[in-house]
């Protein structure tokens, strides 16, 4: 039977629509394929690679990502459909005109395809300013307050003041601030380490002129063999003061969804070098690292923070204060692993001859089985 002229369009154009269909269908196939074979649940799928929060302006920020990307999927595939149907509906055909015809000066079209991306700014900008607002927010009475020194290529972490008790968001505060301090100590470690004198940091200024570094009497110091373990409360809010004894650093916990640059001399840089957390949601050990390029040993630049009841903080800080035990002999006595679960120390010479563990440790279980907890010494 001989097909009409109209009969082969129609005929042409289910075969083409039924390849689209299949098109269509392999790409979701793919997508769903991939989605599986990466073994990410829904929520994580939501997250695009970012990790969970563990404060509420982790959560805030979280969601603002999560969104503002669903909106740039949304944009992308409005732009991909309107290629699609360019250069499939509107291609040139073999017997048709050479010169396409043209559709400029389209008032409606114009006005659409300018106030649309306007609009998505002003609401993509409007949710940033309110979750930056909430992320920025400080108030005058945080639980505790920490002191974050940064230096090549380590930490030190102070209290600056403790709120008792911890709870309620009254009560008065018992202060740790130490008056005296050398800021150049914090290179006796590599001094000794590499045996001969080492030049001052940011070009041999006096540590007169270093007079916004803080000091305490309960501090805990990382060194070549020792990761800093800073421990927080749960459920408490916390205010960290940072600053660096010679180039710039950055304060980074992912599980913070936030990073904060560590600036030597703030007051000449014109930085706030304070910002607080609502609380920290849960117990555990989370790693931080310095996310500033600080010189050579910049990758291996990395923290512990040790999350725990309100009750174990309390007996931390006591052990510490009254009883003068180091920062891993406070945390045994709490019945706390003392040693970090999340990094190791850097391993100075080249090889490591392959005693790097694998496993340190549960980040979610910190405490010590079968053990029971040494008193504080305060009656």
């Amino acid at each position: 039977m001989k097909l009409t002229h109209g009969e082969r369009s129609s005929a042409r154009g289910a075969a083409t629509a039924s390849r689209t269909v299949k098109r269509v269908g392999l790409v979701a196939a793919l997508a769903l394929a991939t989605l599986v074979m990466t073994g990410c649940g829904p929520r994580e799928a939501l997250r695009f690679g970012w990790p969970t929060g563990i404060t509420p302006e982790a959560k805030a920020m979280g969601h603002l990502w999560t969104w503002a990307v669903i909106a740039s999927f949304v944009v992308g595939f409005m732009v991909w459909m309107a290629i699609f149907i360019a250069i499939t509906f509107f291609r040139h055909r073999e017997g048709g005109d050479s010169f396409p015809r043209q559709t400029a000066y389209n008032m409606p079209v114009e006005l659409v395809l300018i106030t649309l991306p306007f609009l998505a700014i002003a609401v993509l900008f409007y949710f940033t300013v309110i979750v930056e607002n909430k992320v920025e927010h400080k108030t005058d009475d945080p639980g505790v307050v920490v002191d974050v020194t940064a230096f090549q290529w380590n930490w030190k972490f102070g209290y600056d003041k403790i709120r008792q008790p911890l709870a309620g968001g009254t009560g008065t505060y018992t202060s740790y601030a130490a008056k005296e301090g050398n800021p150049f100590d914090l290179q006796a470690q590599r001094e000794t380490d590499h045996g001969h004198q080492l030049p001052l940091p940011a070009g041999g200024r006096s540590d007169h002129i270093r007079d916004y570094l803080r000091f305490s009497s309960i501090e805990t110091l990382g060194t070549a063999t020792e990761i800093p373990i800073l421990v927080l409360p749960v459920n408490t809010r916390i205010e960290f003061n940072l600053a660096a004894a010679d180039v710039v650093h950055s304060f980074w916990v992912p599980e913070f969804l936030y990073k904060r640059d560590v600036m030597p001399f703030p007051k000449q840089n014109h930085s706030d070098p304070r910002f607080q957390v609502e609380k920290i949601e849960r117990t555990g050990a989370f790693v931080g690292r310095c996310a500033e390029m600080c010189g050579t040993y910049h990758a291996m630049m990395n923290f512990e923070i040790r999350v725990v009841s309100q009750a174990d903080f309390n007996r931390y800080i006591a052990l510490r204060s009254n009883q003068k035990l180091s920062n891993a002999a406070a945390l045994q006595a709490i019945c706390q692993r003392p040693t970090s679960v999340t990094t190791v120390p850097f391993e100075t010479r080249r090889k490591t001859g392959g005693k790097t563990p694998k496993h340190l440790g549960d980040t979610w279980h910190t405490e010590l089985p079968n053990c029971t907890q040494q008193a504080t010494g305060v009656s």
